[in-house]
Parts: C-alpha cells; structure tokens; sequence
C-alpha cells in the first residue's frame, strides 16, 4: 500500500492537480481583493478557499503516509508545512491580520512543478529560494554582528550627544533607530550627521565609521553569503548522476539469438573451408 502511494504522489497526476488547485486558489485569492463583491458571492469565494485549503492538508497527510519520517528530510516538505500551517492559522479571528499571507502558497507550485517538463522554466527561481534558506544561518550570525555594532555605537552615541539631541541619542532605542536610518543612507548626512557636526564638530569620526562598517561591510557580507549559497546550491544542482541503463530479459534474449545466429555462421564458415 505505501509503495502505491509512493506511485501516485510522484506521479504527474497527482504533481499535475496539485498545481492546478495551487493556482487556482491564487486566483481566487485575487478575486476576493475585488469591492463591490456580494455577500453571497464572498461567501462561495470563502467556501471554495477553505476546500482548496483541505485538499493541501490532505496532499500532507497523504504525503506523511507514504514516506513516513523520510517525508521531513526535505526542506521543501517542512516549506509546505509552513505555508498550510499559516493558512490555518489565518482562518482565527485573532491571526485575521495574516490573512495575506496565505498567498505564499503560490511558492508551492515550485514543489509540485519538480519532475515535470516546467520545471525549467522555474529551475532559476528554485536556486535562489534555496539559496537563501540555505544562507539563513550564516545571516543570522551576521545579524548578531551588526546589533552588537549598533549597541556599541548607541552607546556612544547616547554618551556623546544625548544631551544636544536628546530626540536622536536621548536613549539606547533611539539611538538604534537613529543609526538605522544612518545605516539606510536615507538623509543621513543633511537630515542627521551635519546638524551634529554643527555642535560637535568631531562628529564625522563617530558617523564615518558606523557608515562603513554598517552598510558596506556588513551588507556585502551578507550579499557575499547569499551568492555563495547561489553558487554551491547550482553546483549541486547541475551534479551529473550517472546513467544505468536498464537491459529488459527480451533485450537480453534478442542479443543472445543474435550471438548464436553468429557462432552458427561460423560454423558454417568453417566447415567450408574444411
């Protein structure tokens, strides 16, 4: 029994009616953003939604079935889990706000259009989303970096110029709202250094490194991890296997016909010249 469910959920069937039930709700997700639609209309809209969400819990539990724990050792099973758990979970009067985030199920139709001949088309879009799941870790230990560079630099900020700009430096938290938007780049310089300078002339050497260090260094580590995980994820990706090729018994039988059909040719030949 598992090994036919194993059949069928590899199968293009079911690959196939999965894609199109993801690509259906998003449309009708689409459809529902639309004013000026009835109520009985958003009521169908909803009952249909829901269905559509059933058959996704159902694609898990059948899935769960026929692989058993071996089902959790792919990223992309433990991406759908996420995805159908938010769904749920957005149908609660208290998550209604994440609501919109039950598009993210589009993302599923990467899984379900794996062995098929789409697959191309989207094979790119699967490298990078890879890609960054896979550099997660490496970014995480870079956002601990950057926050003790923020709490570091806060400090400063807050001993240096907390009393002049009490509104920018006045406390650690606005502090480290503060050098965000330093470190976005976004009016730093007229909106925020110069003002500073302007009291604290020595204010260039507290803003200049923060600027480097923040969004410069620290980013292009980040860019420099994501298109590492890019590279290693499209060399595992394009990892040839080798071929075996598969002899069936007639195959075997045909070629030894052939070989006897030789051997007595042979014979014959041999025999003549005798």
């Amino acid at each position: 029994m598992i090994k036919g469910l194993k059949k069928i959920v590899d199968g293009k069937v079911f690959q196939g009616i999965i894609l199109f039930v993801i690509l259906f709700n998003c449309v009708l997700m689409g459809i529902e953003t639309i004013k000026g639609l009835s109520e009985g209309t958003r009521g169908i809209l909803a009952t249909i939604n829901n269905i559509c969400l059933w058959i996704f819990i159902a694609e898990i539990v059948i899935k769960l079935l026929a692989y058993g724990l071996d089902y959790f050792k792919d990223p992309w099973n433990w991406f759908d889990m996420f995805i159908v758990g938010i769904s749920m979970a957005s149908g609660l009067p208290f998550m209604a706000a994440f609501r919109a985030m039950r598009v993210l199920r589009v993302l599923k139709s990467l899984k379900a259009l794996r062995g098929t001949k789409l697959i191309g088309s989207v094979k790119h879009l699967q490298v990078i989303i890879g890609a960054i799941v896979k550099s997660v870790p490496s970014i995480l230990w870079t956002g601990i970096l950057l926050i003790l560079i923020y709490y570091v630099f806060s400090l400063i900020g807050v001993n240096l110029f907390g009393d002049a700009f009490p509104d920018w430096f006045g406390t650690i938290g606005k502090a480290m709202y503060t050098l965000f938007q330093v470190m976005t780049l976004e009016s730093w310089s007229m909106g925020i250094s110069r003002p500073v300078m302007e009291v604290y002339s020595f204010a260039w050497a507290y803003f200049v490194p923060f600027v480097l260090l923040s969004s410069f260094v620290v980013m292009n580590v980040v860019v420099g991890i994501v298109v590492n995980a890019i590279s290693e994820v499209t060399a595992e990706n394009n990892v040839e296997e080798p071929e075996t090729k598969e002899v069936s018994k007639e195959d075997l039988l045909k070629e030894m016909r052939e070989v006897k059909e030789q051997m007595a040719r042979l014979e014959k030949a041999l025999e003549k010249t005798k």
